[in-house]
């Protein structure tokens, strides 16, 4: 049966991650009003298939062109073309057959994507921190050149910008990041020099991929969210402050000069932001399990240790410095994880090595993005040497 109306045409952008299923889940629970066009993957393409079987986008693009002469394109829908390479990445994101762009790839590697979206004019729903810290006056500028419309999907940043639309920009005194602390919280530094990767990987409220786990564990996630808010809202480094709130309950919140605390609440489930972009600026009725408002519960909140968990100033030093550094930050943090969760480094060193790589780095504070690439790749083989 044809559907009627006029339906929102999306692009997942990683649509096999935790960010992609989750938000497919979404567009399965709104089938008269969210059309998937386009699904991409790097490596997945079984399950990329799969997902074509379901949902029968337009496209479907594997970022690894080698996979061309390996993968059975019969196991896909026969009406979804079957597309290899980055650049078909960026094709799809810009297309005039699609409005809206969901940007889940992990790192920079999504970075290429959420441009061509931005560029193109569309509503860009960007899931991965990693865009905005690698390049984030650079989008903010593209976006308000070509009035593309940018919503935040990752849980603290949607939190901060429903927050936000209690009051005006210029009465914002501060914004309030929290952290659940992770599987480490409490943690001395002696005792964290011990962890191994799959302590690491046992977040105890979220269920995400190893990189972001580890982001977690370490808390180099808040690090990177502080410089994303930055750049997203348009704030000062000191108009940002974190706080470990281990219930993830409370995602965010924005502090008024009046003194008003304006804070979003929800159990911990990412289909609950990306709603509210999918949707925005209306509400529908979710997934997500709702609030259980008869039983008792607390909420606690305590100021992270900064010596147990160095990441975090390096995300306040980043986000005041600006320039090349968040491009320096992001690259070598992907390597260091990378290294971590191979044997090779230890959980205590990721935070270390970054921030030498960040010291030695030639700082450029007006880089163009070419020379943003350049530096990724330079920070990555910095720390593939890091001893």
């Amino acid at each position: 049966m044809k559907k009627q109306g006029r339906m929102k045409r999306i692009a997942v952008l990683g649509s096999t991650g935790s960010i992609g299923t989750s938000t497919l889940d979404v567009i399965a629970a709104h089938p008269q009003e969210m059309e998937l066009t386009a699904i991409t993957a790097h490596n997945s393409w079984k399950q990329l298939a799969e997902q074509s079987q379901q949902f029968l986008p337009r496209w479907a693009v594997l970022s690894n062109a080698e996979q061309a002469s390996s993968v059975s394109k019969s196991d896909f829908a026969a009406g979804t073309e079957v597309l290899f390479g980055d650049d078909q990445i960026e094709r799809v994101a810009s297309s005039a057959d699609v409005d809206v762009v969901i940007c889940g790839i992990v790192g920079a590697a999504g970075l290429k994507g959420a441009w061509a979206a931005v560029e193109a004019g569309k509503t860009v729903g960007i899931a991965n921190k990693e865009t905005l810290v690698v390049a984030g006056p650079l989008i903010m500028d593209l976006a308000a050149r070509s009035q593309a419309t940018l919503l935040p999907v990752d849980s603290e940043h949607n939190a901060i910008f429903q927050a936000l639309q209690a009051g005006s920009p210029r009465d914002v005194k501060q914004v309030i990041l929290t952290a659940s602390g992770g599987p480490f919280r409490g943690f001395s530094p002696a005792e964290l020099k011990d962890v191994t990767p799959e302590k690491a990987l046992a977040h105890p409220t979220w269920e995400m991929g190893p990189k972001i786990t580890i982001d977690s564990a370490t808390m180099m996630n808040k690090a990177l969210e502080i410089i994303e808010a930055k750049w997203l809202f348009n704030l000062t480094s000191d108009q940002i402050s974190v706080v470990v709130h281990p219930q993830s309950i409370v995602h965010s919140m924005v502090e008024f000069v009046d003194g008003s605390v304006i804070a979003q609440l929800s159990p911990p489930d990412m289909r609950l932001p990306i709603q509210y972009a999918l949707t925005y600026p209306d509400r529908k009725a979710g997934l997500n399990t709702p609030m259980d408002w008869s039983r008792s519960f607390e909420l606690t909140f305590e100021p992270p240790d900064l010596e147990a968990f160095p990441a975090l100033r390096l995300g306040y030093e980043v986000a005041e410095q600006g320039g090349t550094c968040g491009a320096v930050l992001n690259a070598a943090n992907e390597a260091a994880v990378e290294r971590f969760l191979s044997g090779e480094l230890r959980f205590c060193d990721i935070a270390t090595s970054c921030q030498q790589i960040l010291e030695s780095h030639q700082f450029d504070p007006n880089p163009s993005l070419e020379e943003l690439f350049l530096l990724d790749d330079w920070a990555r083989k910095e720390i593939k040497q890091w001893k």
